[in-house]
């Protein structure tokens, strides 16, 4: 599982109810190698807490200085110990492996890079350059794949219920985009606000595939971890954004429990308050809009998300109602106050019961110069309600 608290949590793209599950159901090699994640989970919580109370990648990455945007990635393999980060395998530059999971990570981390730098000029996670490293073939069947605040660290997956995780570009893209979130609008790993950062993840996430794959959002599949699923698994993914509670029903894993829209609201205290259920309602907005604008899904959804989570008017506690406001807003600032993008962003909150009604007027502060300051509008549906 993942630690609730922002500055101490390792943000894992499995919800912790999968593992939950499995610990409960499996067999005893299922349950042994899910347990053995979980306590690798807890002791990871307390280097992702060191390294935040160090400065996090502030002090990692205050020293780089404005030079052109490039690649510099770097690749670790532990050899299925839990030592970090293990031994470099492929530095930036170097020609394919015969580690098909050291090749994987590699381009994963590159064309997160290349998404982010082409699409929104952004140079690096961070924006100042910070050097993208990952560990391959953590621990032993290590279920869970996360961003630890200084790098990406993947298992190999059981086999059995998951396969390897460097094999889905999204997961990675997802993962990477916790550190952009961190680094940004720094949102709370709580409730509405942490619902918020898992749906961005998966939004950008998608982006990235869907780049890669140069897919318009009509023929992308939506879906967050297809192809991470074993087999034997009745499933599709972790994730459906065009679909949410429908990308698996399997006895081992249970059923995907992520809601639609607003009128189905998970009130929970487990998974941080249900951070990886409830991003089902703003994952499903961002697929309705993206969908009714058309064409690639990274150029106008995707800019007017982008320009939200770097907006200094969205707070760390920000709750579905605030960032939905400011996604019209930001959309209007782009497209026209009367345009189609407008209209297909204010409408999509509105199908999933954030906005009370399409095209709603905000009325937000034009000078973002502080964090915080604002409230959602009238035209905003509160939390959980």
């Amino acid at each position: 599982m993942c630690s609730s608290n922002r500055r101490r949590s390792i943000y894992c793209i499995l919800p912790p109810n999968i593992l939950i599950n499995v610990a409960k159901r499996g067999t005893q090699e299922q349950r042994d190698a899910v347990l053995e994640t979980l306590s690798v989970d807890q002791s990871l919580r307390a280097s992702r807490t060191q390294f935040a109370l160090l400065g996090g990648n502030k002090v990692a990455h205050e020293s780089i200085t404005a030079t052109p945007p490039q690649k510099q990635r770097t690749i670790y393999d532990t050899n299925h110990t839990q030592t970090l980060p293990g031994t470099m395998v492929r530095s930036e530059g170097q020609a394919a492996v015969a580690d098909v999971s050291v090749n994987q990570a590699y381009d994963g981390l590159g064309n997160t890079f290349d998404f982010y730098y082409k699409s929104y000029q952004r140079n690096s996670i961070d924006n100042a350059g910070l050097r993208l490293n990952a560990t391959v073939h953590y621990g032993s069947k290590y279920d869970n794949a996360f961003w630890n605040g200084q790098e990406m660290i993947f298992g190999d997956g059981d086999g059995v219920l998951f396969n390897s995780f460097t094999g889905s570009v999204d997961v990675i893209g997802h993962e990477l985009t916790h550190g952009v979130t961190g680094s940004e609008a720094n949102l709370i790993y709580l409730g509405q606000s942490g619902a918020l950062n898992e749906s961005i993840s998966d939004v950008f996430g998608s982006c990235v595939k869907q780049f890669v794959l140069n897919q318009t959002a009509d023929q992308a599949d939506w879906l967050i971890g297809a192809g991470l699923l074993a087999k034997s698994i009745q499933g599709v993914a972790l994730r459906s954004m065009k679909a949410p509670g429908t990308a698996y029903d399997d006895p081992m894993l249970g059923k995907d429990d992520q809601p639609a829209d607003m009128a189905h609201y998970v009130h929970t205290a487990s998974d941080s308050g249900g951070v990886h259920t409830n991003s089902g309602i703003p994952n499903r907005a961002f697929f309705l809009a993206a969908s009714a604008i058309g064409g690639f899904s990274w150029l106008k959804a995707g800019q007017v998300w982008y320009d939200t989570l770097t907006d200094p008017r969205l707070k760390p506690q920000a709750n579905f109602a605030s960032f939905a406001n400011l996604t019209v807003l930001n959309a209007g600032r782009l497209y026209g106050s009367t345009s189609p993008e407008k209209k297909a962003v204010s409408d999509a909150w509105h199908t999933v019961g954030v906005l009370k009604q399409p095209l709603s007027i905000v009325n937000l502060p034009l000078n973002p110069t502080q964090r915080g300051e604002t409230t959602p509008s009238d035209g905003a549906q509160q939390p959980g309600r």
